[in-house]
């Protein structure tokens, strides 16, 4: 666990929910709560000409904010942790619906957090992120990043997708089906999960190879050290590169897709008392009679 704490709790950048303008109630009311407390609110431009009230440029906010609030549910949060993430700003996460994995603090609980977040009674989690890049057979690269996943996947359900996998320049693998997840731990409960990969505790530094709907049974999800280097490619059709669900590239013969652990990692805050477990047994309704 970290031992990290905020330098300074003067300044908090928000996003909201996108397309959700009715958001904007819970946001006054949140933010009220935080100015109450002397903590200065800024809105990222999008979010603020959601609801038709002032907001400044994201670059901005996370410049000038000592940490960053996703006021939504699991997928805004995610959207800010990557957008952000060259920033290096702790982000946390106030859900607007049900406990979410990530977006933990409810909105009935924003008060008590100020309060512990003063006196110094919270976390800082360090999650792992990929950082990668396509690799086009002219050499010109597309690189991003992603906390969740990387599934490189068909482009049509008509067709199988034939994957070729190396770790550290060694080939290990083809998969034969409708694609492949490389996930995080943070990830190992979205995707991976619905296809029925293993759950890895957060903090855990690894890759989680899954395939989606193999052609073999002897295809199996596999766990790697997050320090190997992991390519892909598709030898005689196109495939699509999914990154958290939420950027699509399309691939060509001859390009490589090319994941490796981040250098640093994302970093997310939370209340002291959280427990992965219980979120867990909450969400997955584990231990339920029924």
């Amino acid at each position: 666990m970290s031992n990290q704490k905020l330098a300074q709790i003067k300044t908090a950048g928000f996003i909201l929910k996108p397309n959700d303008p009715e958001i904007k109630t819970l946001y006054e009311r949140i933010k009220a709560e935080f100015e109450a407390r002397g903590i200065t609110v800024l809105l990222a431009e999008r979010s603020a000409s959601m609801i038709e009230t002032e907001g400044i440029p994201f670059e901005s906010m996370c410049e000038q904010s000592d940490f960053l609030v996703s006021l939504g549910g699991d997928g805004t949060l995610l959207s800010l942790v990557r957008r952000s993430y060259g920033y290096h700003k702790p982000v946390m996460g106030i859900n607007a619906g049900n406990l979410g994995f990530l977006a933990d603090i409810t909105i009935d609980d924003v008060d008590n957090f100020l309060e512990q977040l003063f006196a110094g009674v919270y976390r800082i989690d360090d999650r792992m992120m990929i950082e990668g890049c396509i690799r086009t057979k002219e050499g010109d690269e597309k690189q991003f990043f992603a906390f969740n996943d990387v599934v490189i996947t068909r482009p049509a359900i008509s067709k199988m997708a034939k994957i070729n996998a190396s770790i550290d320049g060694e080939q290990f693998n083809t998969y034969r089906g409708d694609g492949l997840i490389i996930s995080t731990p943070t990830g190992s409960t979205a995707y991976n999960l619905a296809v029925g990969g293993p759950m890895v505790f957060p903090l855990t530094q690894a890759f989680i190879l899954t395939p989606i709907s193999a052609h073999s049974l002897t295809q199996r999800p596999l766990v790697l050290p997050a320090d190997f280097t992991i390519e892909l490619n598709s030898p005689d059709e196109k495939v699509i590169a999914v990154i958290d669900g939420q950027d699509n590239y399309k691939m060509h013969e001859g390009d490589i897709l090319i994941v490796k652990g981040a250098l640093e990692g994302a970093k997310l805050l939370h209340r002291k008392e959280r427990n992965y477990f219980s979120v867990l047994r909450e969400k997955l309704k584990w231990g339920d009679e029924s």
